[in-house]
């Protein structure tokens, strides 16, 4: 039995008041295994214990939670609890959002980062249609310097950034730009730190390669074109980061302005450093990394111009203050690059492959058709996880859990809509789009086969990316990272050789194995979301990764700031 409620708990303080109107009422909570309310209060109980306590006893139990009396706020006629407003934190005004209102807010940021991503995408298609038009030595020389590039330096990038996501979203959401200001900063260290070995195997390519058996003939395009490729390097460990800071504050279209901007340069540029100067691969490279810089001078021209972060920039941080926030941001941003890269460099297993199976040239020919068209396909998903993962992170930091579940299911149901229309026109128009890539008959007939899978796969794809964006934006990115190596690497690797070999079923069975990988990618990223998180809880440590630690200096005043979250909330949730 409980104890009958008192004016003070154990620790002495006030138990609160009873406020018919607001205010505050007093609950109590039993050490864990005590006889709770219900076996959902119980169940929540523990959740709150193994977050705010870490003693225990030998056999398990808390050697700090005991019967205490914690102040709750109550629901006033307003429908807010005592804690007050809806932002910096608080839960008043967690209201059960329609889904049209989180459609518009929802796509309001993925529409424009579409178009950026699509912008990027005609990047580096220009420069392969440039660099087609050079000698066969250079083209690949430069293909093979591309693929280089992107395995060993863009999606390392690319993925340490990503785990800057859940720190600045959620520092957004419960308006601690102090910490969103210091995460940007440690982010570009930490980019520039990952940048300097990169940047010595760039150097080094052209040995490398010949080492490892490489026709000199083309390792010398390939390393003129890592070497050149060092200023687009640069730039992204500016720009990566620079993306998340702006996109965690809903900032989208100017990034999607400025891109489209240096990527209309980036055609005479093409021209004049290819053709006109006749730098060949080094020019292709050149103009990509002068269209990136483009990209970061014209974002920093906006900032300025139209001060689009002047109510949360918080200024330049001493050294000191910014590395010694590296070891949090790493075990964030680690996981998200591993996450990043399994999926990246999968597709470069699937083109190794493809040079194993009879006629290599057409198979490997007909994997980069394939290639470059779930890239293509692939950016709508990528803006989606990337917006939904900071519509999550601003809505946990705000401790709002109950519209962060709706942002999260609403983005899952507009993935599965987009694999769906993949699914669709790659069967309808297979051939078609086979032929607008090339005219070899072997090449499009076994890039018409394959369509067919590549859609299907793109109906896992989509909402496994977009899961993983949610599993972001609660900075969960280790969750992503191995479902990506159980489901690519143990699972479709393994299928892909199979299939493609030991079954013969030649160039399709490469991508039933990616459709194995997709499938069970996105039945493991699904279960994670939809029933193993607790919203209610991600609230709670969402404000603690905010750095809105918990300062009451009792047990009793640490568990009612943290109960406040779930007795706002109604009852405590079930895992979703």
């Amino acid at each position: 039995m409980a104890k009958q409620p008192s004016t003070r708990d154990e620790e002495g303080q006030p138990a609160g008041n009873h406020c018919g109107d607001g205010g505050e009422a007093t609950i109590y909570i039993p050490r864990e295994g005590g006889k709770a309310t219900s076996q959902a209060q119980q169940k929540q109980n523990r959740r709150l214990c193994c977050l705010l306590h870490t003693e225990r006893t030998s056999s398990g139990d808390c050697t700090r939670c005991r019967w205490v009396g914690m102040a709750i706020p109550l629901q006033g006629k307003d429908g807010n609890g005592g804690g007050g407003g809806g932002g910096g934190g608080q839960v008043g005004g967690d209201d059960q959002p329609s889904v049209a209102a989180e459609l518009r807010a929802l796509w309001g940021m993925a529409a424009p980062i579409t178009a950026l991503n699509c912008v990027v995408y005609l990047r580096a298609l220009v420069s392969v249609l440039c660099l087609g038009r050079l000698g066969p030595l250079d083209l690949a020389g430069g293909a093979l310097a591309i693929g280089l590039t992107n395995i060993t330096g863009h999606s390392v990038l690319f993925g340490l950034a990503s785990g800057l996501e859940p720190l600045c979203a959620q520092a957004f959401g419960s308006r601690n730009h102090e910490l969103l200001t210091l995460s940007l900063q440690r982010a570009m260290l930490l980019l520039f730190l990952a940048a300097l070995p990169i940047a010595l195997l760039w150097l080094n390519v052209g040995p490398i390669l010949v080492a490892l058996g490489q026709d000199p003939a083309i390792s010398a395009p390939a390393a003129a074109y890592a070497r050149f490729a060092l200023p687009d390097l640069a730039a992204s460990v500016v720009l990566q980061p620079l993306r998340v800071y702006l996109r965690s504050q809903g900032i989208t279209r100017p990034m999607a302005a400025c891109s489209a901007i240096a990527v209309a340069l980036h055609v005479p540029l093409n021209v004049l450093l290819v053709f006109g100067l006749g730098f060949g691969v080094r020019g292709v490279a050149a103009a990509q990394a002068l269209t990136n810089t483009n990209m970061l001078l014209f974002l920093l021209a906006y900032i300025r111009w139209a001060r689009a972060c002047g109510d949360t920039w918080r200024g330049w941080a001493r050294p000191a203050v910014v590395a010694s926030g590296l070891p949090g941001l790493a075990r964030l941003a680690v996981p998200s690059c591993v996450g990043v890269c399994l999926e990246w460099w999968w597709y470069e297993v699937v083109t190794v492959l493809a040079g194993y199976l009879p006629n290599p040239a057409a198979a490997v020919g007909a994997a980069g058709v394939l290639i470059q068209t779930t890239s293509l396909m692939y950016t709508v998903p990528m803006a989606l996880a990337a917006c939904v993962s900071t519509r999550v992170g601003n809505e946990l930091g705000a401790g709002k859990p109950r519209r962060a579940r709706m942002a999260a299911m609403v983005a899952l149901w507009c993935a599965l809509a987009i694999g769906a229309v993949h699914v669709a026109w790659t069967s309808a128009l297979s051939r078609q789009w086979a032929e607008l890539f090339t005219t070899e008959r072997p090449v499009v007939r076994l890039a018409a086969a394959a369509m067919p899978i590549l859609g299907l796969c793109e109906l896992g794809n989509c909402p496994q990316t977009t899961g993983c964006g949610v599993l972001r934006g609660t900075a969960r990115p280790a969750v992503g990272a191995r479902i990506n190596l159980l489901s690519f690497y143990l699972v479709g690797t393994p299928v892909a050789v199979y299939l493609a070999f030991g079954a013969r079923a030649g160039f399709s069975g490469l991508w039933y194995g990616l459709l194995s990988a997709q499938a069970t990618c996105v039945a493991l990223v699904l279960a994670a979301v939809v029933w193993r998180t607790d919203w209610q809880v991600e609230a709670i440590r969402a404000k603690k990764l905010a750095g809105l630690e918990l300062t009451a200096t009792t047990p009793a005043a640490a568990a009612e700031e943290s109960i406040r979250l779930v007795a706002a909330n109604g009852e405590p949730a079930e895992d979703v």
